[in-house]
């Protein structure tokens, strides 16, 4: 029994795997509007609630207040066929076949985001935030060529933040944040079987669970001159769930069942350092690097039955950076634009279908609207553009068993996104 548990525990791992092989890509850095507008170029050093996500101190200094945004998020891509094989035993490979190209398989979504604060006495604040760092879904076809490292996945996450901040003198702010953060996980791959003439098997894992981290920030501020820096921690995420898997034929067929599995990983720890200086009383320029923990990735482990597979990653640790300015046309708008710079942490070789990832140039604009004197909206649009890349993966299904065969993933990757954004702030 422990050999068949090995047989379906092998695939099962292939889906964990390239589930969170994507890097950048499945952390959204969609958590403000007004961030969204100048590239994410200035958040760790602004002030207000709507900045809570980078910086736990912003709301040290700002008045009770509300923000809701969400951005929609639209990705076009395309992947291609460079010759994916399969090699069964004895060592016969052939082409994977099925279609050759598969047309925007990262599904569009929406990123919400919401944010509350309110000051103690007259140093003091607390806040609250709701976040979605970390969502995607993708799906393929049954019959497209990386149907063996992914059909569908989707990963969603819900962030609370609560959060306190101090001004601790007349120039400078601190503040810590604890997170509770719950992840729901469902990734499917197709499983081969003995031979192309027959049809493929599934692999489904789905899981859920909530695990915590922390976040500490601090302000500097000056006449003309505001400096930011903060640290979110890395967060160890164990979601358990069922692990089924079927259509198996033959002598795998003893490899079909239905299984609690337990999944584990780490996301990065995320240190921020920027800046925001006012040139003249409407022009102000903002500039950000974000360096980003990948190589917490190292490894992904599945449990089930007593069974463990560890799947090494080999991400590395990556920096990415932002300009911008914001620009007070009069007192009722203000508008902004910015760039950014966002390499991917992974390897050239080991890129997975999930979410294929790239490095990308991300352009925006943006604009705040005051409604009245309590009530400001937000908009923004940004156009991210993916540098061209490729699918590279060799798995191993049924390893260390007679019926060990092998699939050879290659594939080019090219594509571009597009975020719209839109947020409402109001004091009270």
């Amino acid at each position: 029994m422990r050999v068949f548990r090995i047989l379906a525990l092998s695939g099962v791992t292939t889906a964990a795997l390239a589930s969170q092989a994507h890097a950048g890509g499945f952390y959204l850095q969609e958590q403000s509007v007004r961030g969204t507008g100048r590239a994410y170029s200035g958040e760790v050093a602004d002030q207000g609630v709507e900045s809570l996500w980078w910086n736990p101190a912003a709301i040290a200094r700002s008045a009770r207040e509300v923000y809701v945004g969400a951005s929609g998020v639209l990705v076009q891509s395309k992947l291609e066929d460079r010759g994916s094989t399969i090699t069964f035993p004895g060592g016969v490979t052939l082409p994977v076949g099925g279609d050759v190209a598969a047309y925007n398989p990262i599904q569009n979504g929406v990123a919400p985001n919401f944010a509350i604060s309110t000051p103690i006495m007259d140093r003091f604040a607390v806040g609250l935030s709701v976040a979605a760092p970390f969502n995607f879904e993708t799906r393929y076809r049954q019959s497209a060529f990386p149907r063996y490292d992914a059909l569908r996945s989707r990963l969603e996450t819900v962030d609370l933040q609560l959060t306190g901040a101090m001004k601790v003198t007349d120039w400078l702010d601190f503040g810590v944040g604890f997170n509770a953060q719950y992840t729901n996980a469902k990734l499917q791959n197709a499983l081969p079987n003995l031979s192309l003439i027959l049809p493929d098997g599934l692999t489904q894992l789905s899981g859920s669970g909530w695990n915590y981290g922390w976040t500490v920030g601090a302000q500097a501020h000056f006449d003309r001159l505001s400096l930011g820096a903060s640290y979110r921690s890395a967060m160890d995420h164990s979601p358990s769930g069922t692990v089924f898997v079927g259509g198996l034929l033959g002598p795998l067929a003893a490899g079909n069942l239905v299984a609690p599995a337990t999944a584990k990983f780490a996301t990065p720890w995320i240190a921020t350092l920027g800046a925001r200086y006012r040139i003249t009383d409407r022009l102000t320029l903002d500039g950000q690097v974000q360096r980003y923990g990948w190589s917490k990735f190292r490894n992904i482990e599945v449990t089930s039955g007593g069974v463990t597979q560890a799947i090494p990653q080999d991400y590395h640790d990556t920096t990415s950076g932002g300009v911008g300015a914001d620009y007070e046309v009069n007192k009722r708008l203000t508008l902004r634009a910015g760039v950014q710079y966002d390499p991917t942490p992974t390897p050239d070789f080991g890129r997975s279908a999930r979410v294929p990832d790239s490095n990308r140039w991300l352009f925006a604009v943006g604009a705040t609207g005051r409604v009245t004197d309590n009530m400001q909206v937000d908009a923004a649009f940004s156009y991210i553009d993916f540098v061209n890349s490729s699918v590279a993966r060799i798995d191993t299904f049924y390893p260390g068993t007679a019926a060990a065969t092998t699939s050879t993933l290659l594939g080019s990757v090219k594509g571009q996104g597009y975020v719209m954004a839109v947020g409402l702030r109001t004091t009270f």
